[in-house]
């Protein structure tokens, strides 16, 4: 016969969780892998969403962006932060992505060290378009589009072109019991191939403002597409 243990048993650790709430994550703009194109920048993003109490909460961050003549791109990942408060933003990863080796590392700010070498798909034969959807009904009586050019202006001493896209859901097209409408308003650098200003006003995800500042029109520091000091490479 088996006699029990009479070991001590440490007890079961404790989890605590909670039902409910929302996840989401904030996409920023689009940077495609274009030639002959190098520049660097830094990108503002300001996040404005509406609480229930009629009120808002704003987020903010900055991050660096940066391209050179071959379509590499770098790209920094910061936390957002509440405007105006004591909290600082920190780096959480970098990217860098490489169309001709169609390979992106991701490189994890959490102390280990590691980049990470994922497939991507960036072409930079490809003409990439973020204006929106063409004006007209939506499939299946969901809604319609508005389309409004805007002309041009001067942004960070290069000419922009600016559309602004109006999409309304019928009810019930998303849950929703009225009408509703997302506007996009973005001004694109043609020379580029970015959006230097983009304004999103989305009654179900908040208010998105991103800005491109501080652009030089030059080759990036070499420095920034190699694998950061200390890291190691593994392939995902």
């Amino acid at each position: 016969m088996q006699v029990p243990s009479t070991a001590t048993q440490s007890p079961s650790a404790t989890v605590h969780t909670q039902d409910g709430g929302v996840r989401e994550r904030l996409v920023s703009i689009k940077v495609p892998p274009k030639l002959g194109a190098p520049f660097t920048a830094t990108l503002d993003t300001e996040w404005v969403r509406a609480l229930g109490d009629g009120g808002t909460m704003t987020l903010i961050n900055e991050r660096k962006i940066a391209r050179d003549t071959n379509g590499r791109i770098y790209q920094e990942r910061w936390l957002l932060v509440p405007k105006n408060g004591k909290l600082e933003s920190q780096m959480t990863q970098t990217e860098i992505s490489d169309p001709h080796e169609h390979t992106m590392l991701v490189c994890i700010m959490d102390g280990q060290k590691l980049c990470h070498r994922e497939s991507y798909a960036g072409n930079p034969d490809a003409v990439y378009d973020t204006s929106g959807p063409p004006a007209g009904p939506l499939a299946d009586n969901r809604g319609y589009v508005i389309r409004d050019e805007l002309g041009t202006q001067l942004l960070e001493g290069l000419e922009t072109v600016g559309s602004r896209v109006s999409t309304t859901f019928n009810p019930g097209a998303m849950g929703n019991d009225k009408k509703m409408t997302v506007t996009l308003e973005v001004w694109n650098a043609k020379q580029l191939g970015i959006n230097l200003l983009s304004k999103r006003i989305d009654p179900l995800n908040g208010d998105q403002t991103f800005t491109v500042k501080n652009l030089i029109l030059s080759e990036p520091d070499p420095k920034i597409f190699e694998v950061p000091e200390g890291f190691r490479v593994t392939d995902d």
